[in-house]
């Protein structure tokens, strides 16, 4: 079982044919809302890989708290664990460009009230095997309270590193598993501008230290990890992008789902990639993220 600790939002999101430069107003083509959240993105992207999760979080007293569970409810998420609190619901505006790129000003508000208490609380109803998944957009106090909770519960720990805060480094050091994209993990290690030959010693560097498992997304260059002392490389689609926000969060809900199945990593890896991949050729955070048997057909042939 997955249980994911983290943020729900909904996003507000605006198409445009290329984002704006600092002070320049564009004309958009489109706006839509859709439900978010790097946590509530994980969980349903876990949950439609096939594995039973729990999601564990805040939503707000306003209008809306429903439709940024709509898809979790629908998914038959176990929604026991998310609280509802006296402020608005989280929400992210993301503004999209040419090839997908985008840009994210994310409104923690009633993500800012998830607590030590609630940590305490959802990993006390875990057991020995089973996994918790973590970001950084819920207060960094709860996150280790999670973490060190876990970890006296037998509890696999998957963090991933976004947004990176000034406590990711301190606290990705407590998890099992880290998984960042390649500008985090070089702010992570306080390097920049790495070639892949550098990225890849530097990986086996900080995983010689540490003894966790590292993953780096690189975005339509795959995925690069090590695990047990072993590099593991794997590859996404060929795609044309239409919207990336979605690929991060698939490919670690994706991952958490495949693990907890009994994949071998390396074929969890590549399920992942592949996942990934698909949830860019949609828009929407949630919208985009695909069902297992798409990403199991398509990763048969990679």
């Amino acid at each position: 079982m997955i249980t994911v600790f983290g943020s729900i939002n909904m996003d507000l999101v605006a198409i445009s044919d290329r984002l704006p430069k600092p002070g320049e107003t564009v004309t958009g083509k489109t706006f839509s809302t859709a439900a978010g959240g790097k946590g509530a993105n994980q969980a349903l992207a876990a949950r439609r890989a096939g594995a039973t999760v729990k999601m564990a979080g805040a939503v707000g007293d306003d209008a809306f708290s429903a439709p940024a569970l709509t898809l979790l409810r629908d998914a038959r998420a176990d929604l026991s664990l998310v609280k509802t609190v006296a402020v608005p619901t989280g929400t992210a505006v993301i503004l999209i460009g040419e090839g997908g790129e985008n840009m994210i000003s994310v409104i923690p508000a009633a993500n800012g009230e998830v607590s030590e208490a609630d940590a305490d609380r959802a990993v006390s109803e875990m057991a020995e095997g089973d996994i918790l998944m973590l970001q950084f957009e819920v207060p960094s106090d709860a996150i280790e309270a999670a973490l060190e909770a876990a970890k006296a519960r037998r509890v696999t720990t998957i963090i991933n590193t976004a947004p990176l805060t000034s406590d990711a480094q301190r606290l990705s050091r407590l998890a099992d598993v880290v998984i960042s994209n390649e500008t985090e993990f070089e702010l992570l290690i306080g390097k920049d501008r790495l070639s892949a030959d550098e990225r890849e010693k530097e990986l086996a560097a900080l995983h010689d230290k540490t003894g966790q498992t590292l993953i780096v997304t690189l975005g339509a260059e795959g995925v690069v990890a090590i695990r047990k002392g072993k590099l593991v490389k794997a590859k996404g689609l060929k795609i044309e992008p239409v919207d990336t926000v979605g690929a991060g969060d698939t490919f670690c809900g994706y991952l958490a789902a495949s693990l907890d199945a009994g994949l071998d990593f390396e074929a969890a890896l590549r399920r992942a990639a592949v996942a990934g991949s698909l949830a860019c050729t949609r828009s929407g955070a949630q919208p985009s993220i695909p069902v297992a048997s798409e990403v199991d057909a398509r990763a048969l042939h990679c």
